[in-house]
């Protein structure tokens, strides 16, 4: 299946791969990038908008930033779900024994699922668009977001692969997720400001990187980001990056010796 050691060529090899996977199950695709963010959109922006800011249309410019992480963060799941699955079935081991760049194999279907994470990203801007959101930022803010957005779910998805490659089963990875992804979504500002909760839960909220990334495309939709938005919001991803994407390759490199 490859042709060469190189880590290009390895890198693309793993690409193609999971894309063959996509393009296999397309259904499962546009369900979770298309159907479900829209819903998601679509739920949240006329079931709370009104109680949170008065209307839907006044929600709608603080929400849909917020949406974007709602949408892509739970999606990186699925890089450790993939992961475990080679494991599981033994492709693992069969990919050990070939003469290539071994972290192709977790790197490849990483960028791949960049993907997944661009096209429901559009969608959510385009439904929201619809709805009349008008970011203040412009098309260049609404770039700067999804590249940023790219970013932040490629760093999180390394959190998974470590767990992908640490966990026995599928399920296993999914089960964690539930534990770490939702409460840290809910526990932040994606949903309401953190200035109207109380003192000590604001100052926790703050904290949460996925509100130091919703700030941050907040702040470049509405062309207010300043420097230290910015560099925050890229401090999160390369800490991320750091700590999760060697531990995972160490562990992936070195399963068949533990």
């Amino acid at each position: 299946m490859i042709a060469s050691p190189n880590i290009f060529s390895s890198t693309r090899t793993f690409m193609w791969r999971t894309w063959q996977s996509v393009k296999h199950n397309s259904f499962g695709f546009v369900v979770d990038v298309v159907i479900a963010p829209v819903l998601m959109l679509l739920v949240f922006t006329y079931l709370f908008g009104g109680a949170i800011a008065g209307s839907a249309a006044a929600y709608l410019p603080f929400f849909l930033p917020g949406m974007l992480l709602l949408t892509v963060v739970p999606m990186t799941v699925y890089s450790g779900t993939a992961i475990c699955m080679d494991i599981s079935k033994g492709v693992y081991h069969r990919f050990r024994t070939m003469p290539f760049w071994q972290p192709a194999s977790v790197i490849g279907p990483l960028i791949t699922d960049g993907l997944r994470y661009t096209v429901a990203l559009l969608v959510v801007c385009g439904a929201g668009m619809l709805l009349g959101f008008r970011p203040e930022g412009g098309t260049i803010g609404v770039v700067t977001a999804i590249l940023y957005m790219i970013l932040f779910s490629f760093s999180v998805s390394w959190i998974f692969s470590l767990i992908g490659v640490l966990a026995k089963r599928p399920e296993t990875v999914s089960g964690t997720s539930m534990i770490f992804v939702y409460p840290l979504l809910f526990a932040s500002n994606i949903l309401v400001d953190s200035a109207t909760m109380p003192k000590w839960v604001g100052l926790v909220v703050e904290f949460n990187p996925i509100s130091i990334a919703a700030s941050t495309v907040r702040g470049l939709m509405s062309g207010t980001a300043d420097a230290a938005v910015i560099a925050a919001g890229i401090g999160v991803c390369l800490l991320l990056l750091v700590i999760f994407a060697p531990l995972a390759l160490y562990f992936y490199m070195t399963k068949n010796n533990r």
